[in-house]
C-alpha cells in the first residue's frame, strides 16, 4: 500500500491504495489533462456519503479500463 496526502475542501487527508491503482489513476489524470490532486478532489466531491474515498478511487480506476 502506498499512502498519499491531499488537501480536499480545505482539509488534509491521506489515502492508501495499492501501487497498481495509483498508476491507473495517474494515467487517467494524464489522459484528462489534470493533476492527480484534481482527479482525487473531483472524485471526492462526486462520491456518495457512504462510500469511502479509497473505494471511490478504486472504482474510478476500474471503470476507466472498462470503457
Amino acid at each position: 500500500m502506498i499512502k498519499r496526502s491531499f488537501s480536499l475542501a480545505g482539509h488534509r487527508t491521506s489515502v492508501a491504495l495499492e501501487e497498481e491503482f495509483w498508476a491507473a489513476l495517474l494515467r487517467l489524470a494524464q489522459a484528462r489533462n489534470q493533476s492527480l490532486s484534481a482527479l482525487v478532489a473531483a472524485t471526492d466531491a462526486a462520491r456518495g456519503p457512504d462510500r469511502p474515498l479509497a473505494s471511490a478511487l478504486r472504482v474510478m480506476a476500474l471503470e476507466s479500463f472498462a470503457k
